[in-house]
């Protein structure tokens, strides 16, 4: 859980537009786990332990509909403490007859699902880092089917909503132009590049973890960016260390052109896909 600590960079909440906030709220609750922190008439912010936000959810006053691929969110991922608990929601999901996907990725152990909109979801654990394999500074990862039944054995007790101790411990971005993502990420943001798939994909992050920000093109190789109205990713926020690195960083996103907002507590930039960043410290 340290690369969720200062001095790393790491996401902390993620906000997402939905159609229908009464029946987000449902899947999110019922279905995910989380716990309502705040509620608005259109928007509520959602918890693991009471206090910190990590999902926020937001229903559009008019909701667009999308009639092609867009850039935006590929999935946001919630990092759980343990293997039980993995094992845990695991079972929940099979009592509820969720249907969900499953991949080890060397690295971590990982869940997928969409919400009623679409918003994709992983739901994982990390392997010990000490386990993980490094080659000339780039972390192996791989995308094999996942032992089920040996996490299983792992269930113990009822499952009572995700565990305190959940985190978000990724985002993963489709992107339109993947060198230009990485110009951004790396020189304007200064993530370090961890693993490459091929020329459609990209893993960064800061403190050597396997990656705080997953970009690819898969599905969106020159496509537009996501409408205002339309369902799919808000913002996320970035926490960042002091107020110097801020400094820094926005001198550097200049550098490239990229903009760079005020807002309380941080700044705001985008990314060339159209994706907002909030930054704060």
């Amino acid at each position: 859980m340290h690369f969720h600590e200062k001095p790393n960079m790491y996401v902390t909440n993620v906000e997402i537009k939905v159609s229908n906030l009464k029946r987000s709220l449902k899947y999110y609750q019922e279905v995910i786990g989380f716990k309502v922190l705040a509620e608005e008439s259109n928007k509520a912010t959602l918890t693991a332990d009471g206090h910190t936000a990590l999902l926020t959810i937001v229903q559009p006053d008019t909701i667009e509909e999308k009639t092609k691929l867009t850039t935006g969110l590929f999935h946001f991922a919630l990092l759980l403490p343990t293997r039980r608990d993995l094992a845990n929601i695991i079972s929940h999901f099979h009592q509820k007859g969720i249907y969900f996907g499953a991949s080890d990725h060397d690295v971590s152990e990982a869940l997928y699902l969409q919400d009623p909109d679409d918003n994709g979801i992983e739901i994982y654990i990390d392997r010990p880092e000490e386990s993980w394999t490094w080659t000339s500074n780039q972390v192996y990862m791989v995308t094999e089917p996942l032992n089920i039944r040996a996490i299983l054995t792992e269930a113990a007790g009822e499952w009572n909503g995700l565990p305190e101790n959940t985190v978000m411990g990724h985002i993963h971005l489709s992107v339109s132009n993947l060198a230009d993502a990485e110009e951004f990420y790396t020189k304007g943001l200064g993530f370090d590049i961890v693993t490459r798939y091929g020329g459609q994909a990209l893993f960064i992050s800061t403190g050597r973890y396997h990656h705080h920000i997953g970009l690819n093109t898969w599905h969106s190789e020159n496509a537009p960016k996501l409408g205002k109205n339309q369902v799919g990713l808000k913002t996320y926020s970035l926490f960042l260390d002091n107020e110097q690195q801020a400094t820094t960083m926005k001198e550097n996103l200049r550098a490239i052109s990229a903009p760079v907002v005020e807002i309380e507590s941080g700044f705001q930039t985008e990314d060339p896909a159209g994706n907002i960043v909030l930054l704060k410290y």
